[in-house]
């Protein structure tokens, strides 16, 4: 088990819930160092550290600077990016992150994703869509588009009873019921891109 050092970045102003998110962290038995930040061009000039894993922002903190968010992660390609929200956002500004956290999740979810940044060849990236097997993508990406089961059925050459246990399969994976709600899970995960979507 590798014991490298997890060094991560929170920019979220309160500090009530910065001192929240620590001690949950101390709780996780993983090796790390948190760098809290008051505004997000601090990310650049960070102490020197050999690897900032993961950022935690709250999505208030980059309303208004998208253009800058996505400059530091072009920057950053190695990082990953996590909203930390308790409050209403747009999904467009939530669709810049790689994950997102709430504020009611349990400390056992936070800890685990915290744990699989620790992994030394960490995929946590792709271990999102993971689960899914292709051709559930395939049909998400279809769903979300609007279409029935039949249209689905047609597109992918396969039978409506087929299209059903793949949306099962896909509800069960993910726990999301509605079209909305597997809107913003292909989103967030990045198997449709928000141009995609909106056009």
């Amino acid at each position: 088990m590798n014991k490298r050092r997890i060094n991560i970045a929170v920019l979220e102003p309160s500090p009530i819930i910065f001192e929240g998110l620590s001690n949950i962290f101390s709780k996780s038995g993983t090796y790390l160092k948190l760098y809290r930040i008051d505004i997000l061009n601090e990310i650049e000039n960070l102490p020197h550290i050999e690897k900032l894993d993961a950022v935690i922002i709250n999505p208030a903190q980059i309303q208004n600077k998208i253009k800058d968010f996505n400059v530091i992660k072009r920057n950053n390609p190695d990082t990953y990016w996590i909203a930390l929200v308790y409050s209403f956002f747009d999904n467009q500004i939530l669709s810049h992150f790689d994950k997102t956290i709430g504020i009611t999740d349990s400390m056992e979810f936070i800890n685990e994703l915290i744990n699989k940044l620790g992994n030394s060849d960490s995929e946590i990236h792709a271990a999102e869509q993971e689960h899914l097997t292709d051709r559930e993508i395939d049909v998400l990406k279809l769903i979300v588009k609007g279409m029935s089961n039949k249209e689905i059925g047609d597109a992918l050459n396969i039978s409506i009873h087929t299209v059903i246990s793949h949306r099962k399969n896909i509800s069960q994976k993910t726990g999301i019921k509605s079209q909305s709600g597997l809107t913003i899970y292909a989103i967030t995960n990045k198997i449709i891109l928000l141009e995609d979507y909106t056009n």
